[in-house]
């Protein structure tokens, strides 16, 4: 990855938790609990999976830069979903998941280019590196943006 590639998806993933809130403005409760589809996440679980999720990424980078050849553990997200609540109120996901983002950004921006070639051992997906990482969660809130704007258009009705 050169080194204009990964400052544009660090701008990215800094942009994560703006693009989120954007989708997020004005949602009513209906909105947040529409399905859009048999078997998709509402918005609302949606916002709790990002929580959860950012919160995983944000130990996984860290454990990246902080210990050699770490094991990163994968998890079941629907699983989360089925067992962690995911019909509750959102505004603390959404502080932990702004958190997460922020204090990774704040990570991100003290690395040294030879973090980014640090590696570890994802259970699911095998080998994977810093920027493995970040070419992952660089995109997860924007894909996951849309996501919420496609399932609160369900609520709109």
């Amino acid at each position: 990855m050169s080194e204009q590639e990964r400052e544009a998806l660090i701008a990215k993933y800094k942009d994560g938790y703006r693009a989120v809130a954007d989708a997020l403005a004005g949602a009513s409760d209906q909105e947040l609990d529409a399905r859009p589809a048999p078997g998709k996440w509402t918005a609302r679980e949606i916002v709790h999976h990002l929580a959860d999720s950012e919160m995983e990424s944000a130990l996984r980078l860290r454990r990246l830069i902080a210990l050699d050849t770490p094991t990163l553990q994968g998890y079941d997200q629907d699983e989360f979903s089925r067992r962690l609540h995911y019909d509750r109120p959102i505004h603390a996901s959404l502080d932990a998941f702004r958190a997460a983002r922020s204090t990774t950004g704040d990570l991100i921006d003290r690395m040294k280019p030879g973090d980014w070639q640090r590696e570890g051992v994802h259970t699911e997906s095998g080998r994977y590196s810093a920027e493995t990482w970040l070419q992952i969660y660089a995109a997860h809130a924007h894909n996951h943006a849309e996501q919420i704007r496609r399932a609160r258009a369900a609520g709109k009705g």
